[in-house]
């Protein structure tokens, strides 16, 4: 029986070269980057595994490292976050009025068609309530409440 396990492991080794499959398979991550100049089926699960089980591969993802690309909306939610936090203020009164240089800011961030920003100006100006509930809000919690208008435009 060992020597049944023994031949197929080996077997495996000297033929994992021959199915060379495309690196696609096994994503980004550092086990990715350690065993890129490697070929076959062996050297593809032993990257898949260090990036799955190290947890590297959900850094890479969210900062852009390791070859992995940082997701558009990842980015641009960041952005927007903390566009938000250090203008909470400024634009609470403008969503209140309706216009103003911070929500205009905030459109462009957003990536608010111009034709379209009139539309999203008067739906976070009739939601207002709902986008600052309190002064206690936090700005992520304005930021959902935004986006979740930005669907419906």
């Amino acid at each position: 029986m060992k020597r049944i396990f023994s031949a197929v492991l080996i077997g495996l080794f000297v033929a994992a070269p021959a199915f060379a499959v495309n690196r696609d398979n096994v994503g980004c991550g550092l086990g990715s980057m350690m065993m890129q100049e490697k070929g076959g089926v062996v050297w593809e699960v032993m990257a898949a595994t260090t990036n799955g089980t190290s947890g590297n591969q959900t850094f890479g993802i969210s900062s852009g490292t390791l070859g992995c690309e940082k997701p558009a909306n990842l980015a641009k939610r960041e952005q927007l976050d903390r566009f938000v936090a250090d203008n909470m203020d400024a634009l609470a009164v403008d969503i209140a009025m309706g216009e103003g240089e911070t929500l205009g800011a905030l459109a462009e961030l957003a990536e608010i068609d111009e034709n379209l920003r009139g539309d999203f100006y008067a739906a976070l100006q009739m939601n207002f309530d709902q986008i600052y509930p309190d002064g206690s809000v936090a700005g992520t919690q304005v930021v959902d409440q935004i986006t979740g208008f930005l669907a419906q435009i």
